[in-house]
């Protein structure tokens, strides 16, 4: 189900006069078609750690919930420069040039922006009382078009999570 927008600056009217929650009971990924959402409702609704929303051929948008106490988990992305917005949630960000060596770190909260250069090792752990919500941009796409990983263990299970 493809959301209908009208022009109301208040966002989104479904067929059928659907809410939200039952859009999540629908997400997948929509790419590479063209597609607007309201970013902020569907990264707070999110409860996986990882669902790519959108996937293209150069750029991808996964949205992701990070458990209390969880993180993101050490990686590095060679050829993907990333973007994370936190829409809710508190952690903090390390990043650096060796996996052994952060030469980067920084509190984020709500509404942070996170940009990540192609090739830093970096890791967002969450330090708050409540699951962090953010989205991320890659490009190009980090993950195979309609990835969904409902825990941290599950993303790192699937060998096929990165391209």
């Amino acid at each position: 189900m493809i959301p209908i927008y009208n022009k109301s600056p208040r966002g989104p009217h479904y067929s059928g006069e659907q809410k939200y929650s039952n859009y999540m009971n629908t997400m997948k990924d929509y790419g590479p078609n063209p597609f607007v959402v309201n970013i902020e409702e569907v990264t707070k609704q999110n409860n996986m750690f990882r669902t790519a929303l959108w996937t293209g051929q150069y750029l991808q948008l996964t949205l992701m919930s990070i458990p209390v106490r969880g993180e993101i988990g050490l990686e590095m992305h060679p050829d993907v420069d990333q973007f994370i917005r936190i829409e809710e949630g508190q952690g903090i960000v390390r990043m650096g040039n060796r996996k052994d060596c952060f030469d980067f770190e920084r509190r984020v909260f709500d509404d942070f922006a996170i940009i990540i250069p192609a090739g830093k090792w970096h890791n967002l752990i969450n330090t708050g009382n409540t699951p962090i919500k953010l989205y991320s941009l890659y490009a190009p796409p980090q993950h195979p078009h309609g990835t969904v990983h409902p825990t941290k263990e599950d993303a790192d299970a699937d060998v096929h999570h990165q391209y």
